[in-house]
């Protein structure tokens, strides 16, 4: 079922059309699965079950494809990097001696 649009890989960043999201597809930069957890625009490692969506079943392997039905393509690349960086220096930040 493609999407209506694209998205870019959650791993690499390649970008990705909406016709990349198919449940066997892969980026074609980095091979990894694209309809993914870690893809997706409701996933939050922060939130319980990994995302946002409170109706989503649970799916154990975030970077696997799976059969969710709320999937929205990520607009972001490496989204968890750069919000992992971002929550490191913040929390550093926050426990710095002055």
């Amino acid at each position: 079922m493609p999407y209506d649009q694209g998205g870019k890989c959650w791993s690499c960043g390649n970008e990705l059309t909406a016709l990349d999201y198919g449940r066997e597809d892969t980026c074609r930069k980095c091979g990894r699965d694209t309809k993914t957890c870690k893809g997706c625009r409701f996933f939050d490692p922060g939130t319980h079950n990994e995302c946002h969506e409170s109706q989503a079943d649970r799916v154990l392997d975030k970077e696997r494809s799976n059969f969710c039905d709320y999937f929205k393509p990520s607009s972001g690349a490496g989204g968890q990097a750069t919000s992992r960086d971002a929550m490191r220096s913040a929390a550093e930040a926050l426990f710095k001696k002055k």
